[in-house]
């Protein structure tokens, strides 16, 4: 299974880092670091993450790491795409031009 992170999820990665960089940006290398692991286990396990709830397809689920979500689309028995990292508190549906939409 191959784990792809796609543009808009390394974006929405970038903008945690630049956020917690701020204040602490050894903090936020750890942290980016081990986000992107936290989905490691998917290549083995496409479907451990939970599905969204706000979606309601079973084929886009997400991984919880500590207050983010990383949201992920399961296109095939070979490939998933990594397609946003979200804050926990951000309501899905309020945001603009989301990555899952074009699903």
């Amino acid at each position: 299974m191959r784990v792809n992170w796609t543009d808009p999820a390394l974006n929405a990665l970038d903008g945690v880092f630049d956020y917690i960089s701020r204040d602490a940006p050894v903090y936020a290398q750890q942290f980016a670091q081990q986000l992107m692991a936290a989905v490691d286990r998917l290549d083995l396990h496409p479907l451990s993450g939970r599905t969204v709830p706000e979606f309601q397809r079973h084929d886009i689920r997400e991984v919880i790491y500590q207050q983010y979500r990383i949201i992920y689309w399961v296109l095939s028995d070979e490939q998933i795409d990594i397609i946003s990292v979200v804050h926990g508190s951000r309501d899905l549906g309020q945001i603009s031009n989301a990555p899952w939409e074009k699903f």
